[in-house]
């Protein structure tokens, strides 16, 4: 096996971009800042990141959680992990209802 070997994590937006493009662009930009080596491509909803082979779908879901954190979103978004990537959904909230 090379050392040049690269694969592909695909990121979906679709649950990030109800909350505004905004934060999709701030996504895009802080991933540049905390993997430098990754080259990222947008196509509608899905961020396509080209990693080398040896960085872990974990430690992109680390700075999917930081994003969250960071701009006070962890209340609201997670990142579920699918074969090929990572899906942001919103969190599911349990209904209470009082008599």
């Amino acid at each position: 096996m090379s050392s040049d070997t690269k694969k592909m994590i695909k990121v979906d937006l679709k649950d990030l971009l109800f909350k505004g493009e905004q934060h999709v662009e701030d996504l895009v930009r802080f991933l540049n800042e905390a993997l430098p080596l990754v080259e990222i491509t947008r196509n509608g909803n899905v961020l396509e990141l080209n990693v080398h082979s040896t960085l872990s779908k974990r430690a992109v879901k680390l700075r999917l959680k930081k994003f969250f954190h960071k701009n006070k979103l962890k209340d609201d978004l997670r990142a579920i992990s699918f074969p090929e990537g990572y899906i942001i959904k919103e969190k599911k909230r349990p209904e209470l209802t009082y008599y």
